[in-house]
């Protein structure tokens, strides 16, 4: 328990210390929330017992959705860059996206936070589908918006970046 207590410790530090603890930090943690729904989400797919005669049809949708909770778990590292990387750019430690040239950190900010928005409707999505009322297709479908919310975050942070703001 004690070892688990300092780890928590050591990682909360080092959040701090590579993330701040304003808007990039929140953003950050709220797409790591998301990831941990979606997670328990599947969880209690695989504890969901099946319709007789679709056992086949339920481990075919629990291995897609395991493949697609592994490739947006990859994504997390990239989400973190992302915010550290602007939390270096700009720092905040508070409510208020720092300014940078043209407005281009609002504009990282909106697409982390859409990025976190649209993993927690994926885990909905995900939810639906465990309580056999939601489709397979609707979960991507969602987890394709976060993917996309990402890439276009990281794209606009270092197309502004390196140009010099």
């Amino acid at each position: 328990m004690l070892k688990g207590f300092f780890g928590a410790a050591k990682q909360a530090k080092r959040d701090d210390a590579e993330l701040g603890k304003g808007v990039w930090r929140r953003a950050h943690d709220r797409f790591r929330r998301g990831l941990d729904r979606f997670h328990q989400m599947l969880e209690g797919l695989a504890e969901t017992e099946p319709v007789a005669g679709q056992q086949a049809q339920a481990t075919e949708n629990y291995e897609a959705m395991v493949v697609l909770a592994d490739e947006l778990a990859d994504l997390l590292p990239v989400v973190r860059e992302i915010a550290a990387e602007a939390q270096k750019i700009a720092p905040s430690d508070g409510m208020e996206i720092p300014l940078g040239t043209g407005g281009y950190l609002n504009d990282v900010h909106r697409e982390l936070s859409r990025a976190g928005n649209s993993l927690a409707a994926a885990a909905e999505a995900l939810a639906l589908v465990r309580l056999g009322v939601g489709e397979v297709s609707g979960v991507v479908l969602k987890a394709g918006i976060v993917g996309q919310h990402v890439a276009l975050a990281n794209d606009l942070l270092h197309k502004t970046s390196s140009t010099g703001g």
